[in-house]
């Protein structure tokens, strides 16, 4: 049985990892809420019934899990082991391009299924579906635990996530935490 967005919710506060303050994200924009996965994820019951979860909003074959490096990893792993297929990870190379190193391949025609922890954006995963496509592979659809846009941010491909949140979300000059002067954490997986 599929999880309900309060369930996954229910999952972050009571691991700590439903964050409030003023937190700028990984895709630049400032938010008074951060969901820190990697809280829920170090738990492996935890990240064994969120990729389960996952798996069965899947309705697209897939041969492979790509995921982005560093919040997709767990996830993506977890979810690749529930629908029985391989799992591998993009990761930034010294030009900040996601590129797939480790010996990783995408075969031409392979099906990918685009995994994430968290999308605001959904600028790493597009990067990550934009790898798969130049290597050859074809993009069936994309998942991930959160969906912090709302339901609006748009990979041309089907994306199904198990919570849906719309949180506030601000450029740094519109910032109204910033204007106040309260300090921000950056707590994500790229560097600052």
């Amino acid at each position: 049985m599929p999880l309900s967005d309060r369930e996954v919710l229910d999952l972050f506060r009571q691991t700590g990892a439903f964050l409030e303050g003023h937190f700028r994200l990984s895709s630049g924009l400032h938010s008074p809420k951060y969901l820190q996965c990697a809280l829920v994820l170090q738990h492996p019951r935890h990240a064994e019934t969120l990729g389960r979860a996952l798996a069965e909003l899947v309705k697209e074959a897939a041969d492979v899990v790509v995921s982005p490096a560093m919040g997709g990893l767990i996830i993506g792993h977890e979810v690749a082991r529930a629908l029985g297929v391989r799992h591998i990870f993009a990761e930034r190379g010294p030009d900040r391009q996601m590129t797939l190193r480790r010996g990783f391949r995408i075969l031409p025609g392979e099906r990918a299924l685009i995994v994430e922890d968290v999308i605001t954006t959904g600028g790493s995963s597009k990067e990550v579906a934009d790898l798969v496509r130049r290597l050859g592979g074809e993009v069936v659809a994309a998942v991930s635990i959160i969906d912090r846009s709302g339901g609006s941010a748009d990979l041309g491909v089907p994306r199904r996530a198990l919570a849906v949140l719309s949180v506030e979300a601000w450029p740094p000059e519109q910032c109204p935490l910033c204007a106040q002067g309260l300090p921000q954490e950056k707590p994500g997986s790229r560097p600052a």
